[in-house]
């Protein structure tokens, strides 16, 4: 029991590291983006991004390169997806007074992109069950670090199209900035986000453990929730200033950051194959890409989030939520428990 209220405490003050280590990823990185004279575009795709993910792709190195675990880290980036798609978009269509209004490039763009994310990382691990198969295990294959360069180029795909809307921009250079500080406040960030992470990933495995259930279902909430509180405040600050576009911009951003970038640049940072279990995956990827339709459809009709969708997206979450749990207690097996 004194064990178990160890790792309760672990989880507590490694979300607050993590909280903390956003917060000033964020503010350094925006005096980084003013000093440089970074368009807007890059800004918010890659500096903003990377800061408000960095949690994720944390989970996912050191879920891999400490413990041998792809699983929780790849369940950590995939549930923090499905709460970025569902919780911080329902938040922000509450906080905002008119509700949540987006435009057309968000929707037609970005919106339709993510999907597309989800589609090359899902065929990502079908290539690996087909050309990188473990013996005599089905569905199951490795990852090398060459296949998983195939989402990353998407990503860079995605940053190319961002780039040509601005390619003619000349932003000015914010001279006031001290960048020497600004570096400083960005690398002791990181290293309460990496601290921070690393406890909340050794917490799940112990509680999967302690609990005998699978550790990468305690990552899908746990950890994935933790790790996604940078991105909820973010957009619920943008939603509350009425800006609805930049609020869902940061939500979908992050996602794609996660999908192309976290889960398959930890592999290639970890330098070996790495086994994936599409049994597991498969059904995590189908309940993203539903709260995906659900988002985009939402966004579609009328342009924006009205509270009724928010809503609907928030209970769509805790039906998910109440999947994850009844998984945990053994009373559904839509997950196989050869995860364990």
């Amino acid at each position: 029991m004194g064990e178990f209220l160890m790792y309760l405490a672990i989880i507590l003050v490694g979300g607050v590291l993590v909280w903390k280590g956003s917060d000033l990823l964020e503010s350094s990185a925006e005096q980084l983006s003013a000093y440089y004279g970074l368009p807007a575009v890059v800004h918010g795709t890659i500096v903003i991004a990377v800061g408000s993910s960095f949690p994720e792709l944390s989970s996912t190195v050191l879920a891999t390169l400490l413990h041998g675990e792809f699983e929780l880290g790849m369940s950590t980036v995939v549930g923090s997806a499905i709460f970025n798609i569902l919780v911080i978009p329902g938040l922000s269509g509450l906080a905002s007074k008119n509700g949540l209004a987006t435009d057309r490039d968000l929707v037609f763009r970005d919106a339709q992109f993510y999907i597309t994310s989800v589609a090359v990382l899902i065929i990502t691990f079908c290539l690996a069950v087909v050309y990188h198969p473990q013996p005599n295990t089905p569905l199951t294959g490795f990852i090398t670090p060459w296949l998983a360069i195939v989402p990353l180029a998407l990503y860079g795909l995605y940053i190319f199209i961002q780039a040509q809307e601005v390619k003619d921009a000349k932003q000015p250079r914010d001279k006031s900035v001290n960048p020497v500080k600004a570096w400083a406040v960005l690398i002791l960030s990181l290293v309460l986000i990496v601290g921070g992470v690393e406890g909340l990933v050794s917490s799940a495995i112990f509680l999967g453990d302690y609990f005998h259930t699978p550790s990468f279902l305690w990552g899908i909430l746990v950890i994935a929730t933790v790790t996604s509180i940078p991105d909820a405040i973010i957009s619920v600050r943008l939603a509350r200033k009425g800006d609805g576009v930049a609020s869902l911009g940061n939500v979908l951003g992050s996602n794609i950051f996660d999908l192309l970038v976290a889960i398959p640049l930890g592999i290639i940072i970890v330098g070996t194959p790495v086994l994936v279990d599409l049994e597991v995956a498969v059904p995590l990827f189908a309940v993203l890409t539903m709260a995906t339709i659900l988002l985009f459809v939402s966004m579609r009709l009328r342009l924006g989030l009205s509270r009724m969708e928010s809503w609907v997206l928030l209970t769509a979450y805790g039906v998910f939520t109440l999947w994850i749990i009844l998984e945990t207690l053994g009373y559904l097996n839509f997950l196989p428990d050869n995860t364990a």
